[in-house]
């Protein structure tokens, strides 16, 4: 994994980096870019075979984007994911843990919490 210096430059080399176009201060979706076909093709196969898994995370965040975002451009950030956590599974030599399907209810309510609190001290305050 010393071949990238960090887990963009794989995403970029595999082509499952999402394209940027930023023109007078406007975003605007780019798409993938072009890379290593062979990979991004096992990357997609991957992502479809952890979208039909039960109770896991991966489902959990294909459930979550595929009702945004289309089928398609989930498995393709689903890809995305399954490398990056590859390329940091390989790197830092350490064991998969499986976040389990909770983790994003959990994570979001958690935040929301903390925000809805902010906003209750800036109205307390005022």
């Amino acid at each position: 994994m010393s071949q990238f210096p960090d887990q963009n430059h794989l995403a970029s080399w595999a082509g499952v980096c999402p394209g940027s176009n930023e023109t007078t201060g406007k975003n605007k979706n780019g798409g993938i870019t072009h890379g290593n076909k062979y990979l991004r093709s096992l990357l997609v196969e991957s992502g479809w075979a952890a979208s039909r898994t039960k109770n896991t995370y991966m489902s959990a965040k294909y459930k979550c984007l595929a009702g945004r975002r289309g089928k398609k451009k989930a498995i393709i950030a689903l890809g995305h994911k399954i490398l990056i956590a590859t390329y940091s599974i390989l790197r830092d030599k350490v064991q998969f843990k499986e976040l389990g399907e909770d983790h994003l209810n959990n994570y979001r309510k958690d935040r929301l919490i903390a925000y809805y609190q902010k906003q209750l001290e800036k109205l307390t305050a005022a």
